[in-house]
């Protein structure tokens, strides 16, 4: 049976703590705004691209706003003192864009596109495309900056994005899953299996870009005809 004492202090801990994610809902509500510009010049630079190109570079998109919860969990896995100002300087998920596209020529596009935006600030990239993870995933990771205009001033705010075809995508979202139910612990027989799952899926990519490249080639032919 716990103690007194020590029953009145969890409680207590646990009333700051839900104090302090209402107060976090509030600061963290710019993010929202950040997701709505990213996604508004995304959706811009896709269209454009089927103006010009004929070709839409991003099949899917989805955003999410880390919950507070969430971002407790992880200041504390990184072992940092949970305070809002930690959040702000030390996660920079807590706005989270994927892009899902056709071809890995289509994430370089888009990572080009991205950074050629002035108002977009690219302060990180992780190429796991070129230098996959040793479990085989693979995804080109951007940490960028974008300005929020609000009513008194302009704050910059860091979004994350993801971008993946649809194969690395599917193959991540499966990897995942395991992970979890296998509680973080996946048999070395598996993670092989995944591994080659995650090659098989590079080579997937690689062989429709050639069988979209060749159907390109097809309809030049033909307009000389």
């Amino acid at each position: 049976m716990i103690p007194t004492e020590e029953l009145k202090k969890k409680v207590l801990e646990t009333e700051n703590l839900q104090s302090n994610l209402n107060e976090w809902k509030e600061q963290l509500f710019v993010y929202k705004f950040a997701l709505e510009e990213i996604n508004t010049k995304l959706k811009i630079l896709n269209e454009e691209y089927q103006y010009i190109h004929n070709h839409n570079p991003i099949e899917h998109m989805k955003s999410r706003i880390k919950s507070p919860a969430s971002i407790v969990k992880k200041l504390q896995r990184k072992g940092i003192d949970i305070t809002i100002e930690n959040a702000l300087e030390h996660i920079h998920d807590i706005a989270g864009v994927r892009i899902t596209c056709s071809f890995i020529s289509d994430i370089y596009t888009m990572y080009e596109a991205i950074s050629r935006q002035d108002d977009i600030e690219v302060i990180r990239v992780k190429d796991y495309i070129k230098h996959p993870k040793a479990n085989g995933y693979k995804s080109l990771h951007l940490i960028v900056k974008i300005p929020v205009f609000l009513s008194n001033h302009v704050e910059k705010v860091k979004v994350e994005i993801q971008i993946r075809t649809i194969a690395m995508d599917f193959w991540a979202s499966l990897e995942h899953k395991i992970y979890y139910k296998f509680d973080k612990e996946i048999p070395h027989e598996l993670q092989m299996e995944l591994k080659n799952a995650a090659e098989a899926a590079h080579f997937l990519d690689e062989k429709m870009k050639k069988i979209s490249d060749e159907v390109d080639l097809y309809k030049l032919e033909a307009m000389k005809i």
